[in-house]
């Protein structure tokens, strides 16, 4: 009788120096074959408070830096932040475009271009506004034994969704990192329409 294969499963993981600092990177596969990855940095015990952040992947923002969101400037902030620390962890999730992948993400920056919000561009394209899943940071966080957390984010959704994973979210410190003048409007919306909680004084 051949065994079920797990949703979720650890892979390996590896030495990686980056011009912030040596980290360690560690490889996880879903059972769809989506890959995903966690930055580890310094060491830790069991029960201690690990800041982290969890970071969908934005090719156009991490990788091409686009200043069309906030999201590349918010993985360097993070991983500034867990070196300034002396440890802590990234949860790196290929999640493009909060879950509607690149060509589709390319496809809602047209509409956006066009006068639609980013809300109203995945919605016109028959997609919910985020429909991202966080399940896998259970397996991640337990693999790296991490049980208590501070977490880096401006999303509500990814806090509850770690307490509903049997986490314990000590406190969420806020990320607000990188507006421009060609992402205001994009925040203001995830404000607005999504619940990040931004300090408002970045849109006067």
């Amino acid at each position: 009788m051949s065994s079920k294969q797990p949703k979720y499963e650890f892979v390996s993981s590896a030495k990686l120096p980056t011009r912030l600092g040596d980290f360690k990177i560690h490889g996880f596969v879903e059972a769809s074959g989506q890959e995903h990855v966690a930055l580890s940095y310094g060491n830790w015990k069991k029960g201690d408070i690990v800041p982290i952040r969890i970071h969908s992947e934005c090719l156009t923002g991490d990788s091409l830096f686009s200043t069309r969101c906030d999201c590349g400037f918010q993985l360097e902030k993070a991983m500034q932040n867990i070196v300034d620390n002396g440890f802590g962890l990234l949860l790196y999730l290929r999640q493009e475009g909060r879950g509607i992948g690149l060509l589709n993400k390319i496809r809602a920056y047209n509409l956006q271009d066009s006068g639609m919000d980013t809300v109203e561009a995945n919605e016109h394209l028959g997609f919910d506004a985020d429909l991202r899943s966080y399940d896998i940071c259970k397996l991640m966080l337990d693999t790296l034994d991490v049980t208590r957390v501070e977490l880096m984010t401006n999303n509500p959704k990814k806090l509850a969704a770690l307490e509903a994973l049997g986490i314990d979210v000590v406190s969420r410190k806020p990320i607000d990192h990188g507006v421009t003048k060609d992402n205001k409007n994009y925040l203001k919306t995830k404000t607005e329409k999504l619940g990040h909680a931004f300090d408002p004084h970045i849109f006067k």
